[in-house]
């Protein structure tokens, strides 16, 4: 991805968050000497990964491939004193952009349509090797009930309603076209999105970057080597 589509996201992405009210925390639009200011007194958000992430998942194509996310609060793995003992994202997705097939080895995780589109989901099991099941029928449940889905089979989430993910469940999901710029809410256990994901076919979590032009934002894969 280039610098300049990261900027253009994450712009984006505030609008929409501002459109339906939704706000984020102050650290959301520091400025890079901000940051470095902030450096000794915010271990938790660097530690733990709070911030923007925008990714392609190396698709080279954002418009189809991607989200631009804003993790709001998390933990750490193996550090229990660092940050909370769970996580809380926002998603954001233009119409018809799609985040591929995965599963998470030890996150369970609740998906909610927080408005503004609609949020469509495919659902497969995993094999005992990780592979995809495509014989295996998924069950999850959304807002508390239990529902059994065929494997493959694609089915809505509207606005305020939600879908419950345990861990090895592969899960794609997508902002249906003609319906707006979807923004969708994570509450999970704690989330480490450098070992606790795999994707049906791999790709790269993280978007390598281009430097087409100055960053207005640091991504939370960043901090390390921008914070030095």
């Amino acid at each position: 991805m280039k610098r300049s589509q990261v900027n253009a996201a994450i712009d984006a992405g505030r609008a929409t968050l501002a459109r339906i009210g939704f706000a984020l925390p102050g650290f959301s639009t520091w400025s890079l000497d901000r940051w470095k200011e902030m450096k000794p007194r915010i271990p938790d958000i660097v530690k733990t990964g709070m911030g923007w992430d925008v990714t392609d998942f190396g698709s080279g194509d954002f418009a189809r491939t991607g989200a631009t996310i804003f993790t709001v609060r998390n933990g750490h793995p193996h550090d229990p004193a660092a940050g909370v003992p769970y996580a809380e994202k926002i998603i954001i997705q233009t119409e018809g952009q799609t985040i591929p097939l995965h599963f998470h080895f030890k996150k369970t995780e609740d998906i909610i349509n927080r408005g503004g589109g609609i949020l469509c989901v495919q659902l497969y099991n995993s094999r005992p090797d990780g592979s995809l099941d495509q014989a295996g029928s998924p069950r999850i449940k959304r807002d508390g009930v239990w529902q059994t889905f065929t494997p493959g089979e694609v089915f809505e989430v509207a606005p305020g309603d939600s879908i419950t993910l345990t861990p090895l469940v592969y899960h794609a999901f997508w902002a249906r076209k003609g319906a707006g710029t979807l923004v969708c809410g994570e509450v999970s256990s704690i989330n480490d999105d450098n070992i606790d994901n795999r994707f049906a076919e791999p790709l790269p979590r993280y978007a390598a970057i281009e430097e087409d032009e100055p960053a207005r934002y640091i991504l939370c894969n960043e901090y390390e080597k921008v914070l030095h």
